[in-house]
């Protein structure tokens, strides 16, 4: 189904983000790609641009909101009326104890998991609600269902995320606009390496023994999810590899 809408993607630099990215530009949207690496964020737009694809860059952090006003607010016109906004920006840091916790990683999380959504939320959320029209889609995780070791802060960030999308989809509820919340098991992007601070030792032994999801699965069920027909609301997805059950029970073989 080709369409020609205009895609907002927060973090767009790497793993479910870009993959969102192209699979949205195959589709034949517009995109426009947020992240904190401008660099990278050129690299995309030069791919896809040869492409044939529309694309407008911006590169800032969802978490310094005065950016993120700036940059929303002073759109070209053009590009200002945004049909999909995916809140994929997000990580996880450290699996410490929550008593061993460090202050920074708290902080990066909540920080980027739940204020750096609101905010974009808050950016973007009343232009739909004017023009009747939109569909907002979070990134959130398995790990939002239930903790596990370690897990602690994250898993409270990601369940922030589904109560976040629940509360909205109650809000626009008398609009057309559709919120819906992926959350994806085992996805093997840099995520890990993000998690253990540049430990790539340590982050592949995340996926050993086991398939794990790629950034193009979920991007997949993204784009089925906007693609769904205007009626239809793909309220919540859980997207497992197949040897994972829950977040914390994995089996490797």
């Amino acid at each position: 189904m080709k369409m020609n809408r205009i895609v907002l993607i927060t973090g767009a630099t790497s793993g479910i983000g870009l993959a969102c990215a192209r699979k949205f530009a195959e589709n034949g949207d517009k995109l426009i790609l947020t992240g904190r690496n401008e660099h990278r964020l050129a690299e995309i737009k030069k791919e896809l641009s040869a492409k044939g694809v529309e694309v407008l860059t911006l590169g800032f952090d969802v978490r310094d909101r005065d950016k993120a006003i700036k940059y929303l607010e002073n759109l070209p016109a053009e590009w200002r009326n945004i049909d999909v906004l995916i809140n994929n920006a997000g990580l996880a840091l450290g699996l410490e104890p929550e008593y061993e916790g460090s202050y920074d990683d708290w902080e990066t999380m909540i920080d980027t998991n739940i204020k750096g959504l609101l905010t974009m939320t808050r950016l973007v959320v009343p232009g739909m609600v004017e023009r009747n029209s939109g569909h907002i889609i979070n990134i959130g995780s398995v790990a939002g269902d239930a903790a596990y070791a370690g897990g602690n802060v994250y898993c409270a960030t990601k369940a922030a995320v589904k109560a976040l999308s629940d509360g909205l989809r109650i809000d626009v509820a008398n609009t057309s606009i559709r919120v819906t919340n992926l959350k994806p098991g085992l996805v093997e992007t840099n995520f890990s390496n993000t998690r253990f601070h540049g430990d790539t030792a340590r982050a592949s032994n995340v996926y050993k023994g086991i398939q794990p999801l790629t950034g193009d699965d979920i991007a997949d069920v993204a784009l089925y999810a906007a693609n769904a027909p205007a009626h239809v609301q793909i309220a919540e997805v859980l997207i497992l590899a197949t040897h994972q059950a829950s977040g914390s029970v994995i089996v490797r073989k």
